[in-house]
């Protein structure tokens, strides 16, 4: 991923944005990053449906596995 600092990024924020790659660009002031701009299309949209097929589900997923009483409010 290619780091710049802000001056040079304020200087040449046009062009960088034009020639942007997917891994994005992180800039930085005095040395630490503080901003990160990335692709408007490498969000986090490519990450729906990746985990199709790696996963299983054991048991009931809507239930705690605890019956309450409505009107004691307490587990039975």
């Amino acid at each position: 991923m290619q780091r710049i600092n802000a001056t040079t990024f304020k200087q040449q924020c046009l062009s960088l944005l034009d020639d942007l790659d997917s891994e994005g660009l992180v800039i930085t002031k005095r040395g630490k990053a503080v901003a990160k701009v990335i692709p408007i299309g490498s969000g986090s949209a490519a990450l729906i449906g990746s985990m199709k097929g790696k996963l299983k589900i054991k048991g009931e997923i809507f239930s705690t596995g605890i019956r309450w009483d409505a009107e004691t409010r307490r587990p039975r």
